[in-house]
């Protein structure tokens, strides 16, 4: 039964809308993942394009940036 539970919660965390709409209009909205749960981030304006720019900027592989640089087109902020 807990393990039933424990799915049930599982697909709702998965499946549940975000907050905040999409990342659009020079808005990056994204929910990134960690180890205790995750954290939701919501930059407009100057705080976007910093945000963006060091994203673009990391490694290839850096998992908040592969999620990051996407959104981030999405809000009209490209390298």
């Amino acid at each position: 039964m807990a393990l039933l539970g424990l799915g049930g919660v599982g697909a709702w965390a998965a499946l549940a809308p975000d907050t905040y709409a999409g990342s659009a209009n020079g808005c990056v909205n994204m929910t990134i993942p960690g180890s205790t749960g995750g954290a939701t981030i919501h930059y407009c304006g100057a705080q976007a394009k910093s945000f963006c720019r060091s994203e673009f900027a990391a490694a290839a592989n850096d998992p908040i940036a592969v999620r990051a640089r996407p959104q981030c087109r999405l809000a009209g902020i490209n390298p």
